[in-house]
């Protein structure tokens, strides 16, 4: 921790405050990912959207997973990553697209070098790895940055992930995030291990645990993570303890698993509040900049209250144009067939 609950900087941590403009960037960041995670939310309600997984009160570990990355690394994503994904430079009304029921992944990965948002747990954290292996085999010097939460943590994949990643010294970054809930399952529940950060001594990969909530120590963190990363000495596992806010999707009543105590004890620990309240003790800033925050983040929720609001009129021929390059028989005939079933249709009209 760099910056305690309260904005104040602490000698506890370990690490160096960085730089004003990097704060700056982060804050602006973060709250453009909370107004973000708000318009999605009145979209649900909307029915313009068919769920939402929010990220409200994990701004910091989403902003500070981009914000760390060069542009020719790799972020990969779970489905609660939406604000990582916009803060890396995604379209928000592209980045909505999966939860729409729009097809694909709503957005072209290679673009910004983001990975398409992953529903399943877990499943992104090989994929990762073998981007970063196939790039240490290339020579080059792309780092990959692996976000999952603490309920991936107990799935195979993220063990059979770290291992290959230790074993062929990937240039891999994993960043879990401990919102303290798989949906309604505790940690204490998941894992006997003192942290998730330890997790990593098994395979080798040394492990360090950072407030989820401190923007200034994610970056640090974060930071060196991925420089270590880059310079060939391997991968690194990261822990941000940080807490989800809002309920796990629109779906899910959490008031039946948590107490409204414990949401209240972990609203004060704002990461949002926490930045803002040292940068303006420390003269970084002012009403002018950050009403110039507000509003780029207002303008994110426009693009994204207004994309997703303008209906999209489907083609049939997407169920079967991006399948393969060159289509196999049987897709040329299932496509004659649905052209055929339509035609027949708009001719009953």
């Amino acid at each position: 921790m760099l910056l305690d609950p309260d904005g104040r900087p602490t000698a506890a941590g370990k690490g160096s405050l960085p730089d004003a403009e990097a704060l700056l960037r982060g804050l602006a960041g973060m709250i453009a990912a909370r107004r973000f995670n708000e318009q999605a939310g009145v979209l649900v309600r909307q029915g313009r959207l068919a769920v939402y997984p929010s990220s409200y009160g994990q701004e910091a570990c989403q902003v500070a997973a981009a914000q760390v990355l060069a542009d020719g690394d790799w972020l990969f994503p779970t489905y609660r990553d939406t604000a990582a994904a916009v803060a890396r430079g995604v379209d928000p009304v592209e980045v909505l697209g999966l939860l729409k029921g729009d097809w694909h992944s709503g957005y072209d990965p290679y673009e910004r070098n983001v990975a398409p948002l992953t529903t399943p747990l877990a499943t992104q954290l090989p994929h990762a790895v073998g981007v970063a292996h196939a790039a240490r085999l290339r020579g080059t010097r792309t780092v990959v940055l692996a976000m999952c939460g603490d309920g991936a943590t107990s799935e195979g994949d993220f063990h059979e992930a770290l291992n290959f990643a230790a074993v062929f010294r990937a240039p891999v970054v994993f960043f879990v995030q401990n919102n303290q809930y798989a949906i309604s399952v505790p940690l204490a529940r998941q894992s006997a291990a003192p942290s998730l950060a330890h997790k990593g001594v098994g395979y080798g990969i040394p492990g360090e645990h950072v407030d989820g909530n401190d923007l200034a120590a994610l970056l640090d963190v974060l930071s060196r993570a991925v420089d270590r990363a880059r310079t060939g000495a391997g991968p690194q596992l990261v822990e941000g303890r940080t807490y989800r806010i809002q309920a796990h999707t629109n779906a899910d009543d959490a008031t039946r698993y948590r107490s409204d105590d414990e949401v209240t004890e972990w609203a004060a620990k704002d990461p949002i509040a926490r930045l803002e309240t040292y940068l303006r003790a420390e003269g970084i800033l002012d009403d002018t900049r950050a009403a110039a925050f507000a509003g780029a983040a207002e303008e994110v929720a426009h693009r994204t209250r207004d994309g997703i609001n303008r209906d999209v009129e489907p083609n049939p021929d997407d169920l079967f144009r991006f399948v393969y390059a060159e289509p196999t028989p049987q897709l040329v005939e299932q496509l004659a067939m649905v052209r055929d079933e339509l035609s027949r249709e708009e001719g009953h009209r």
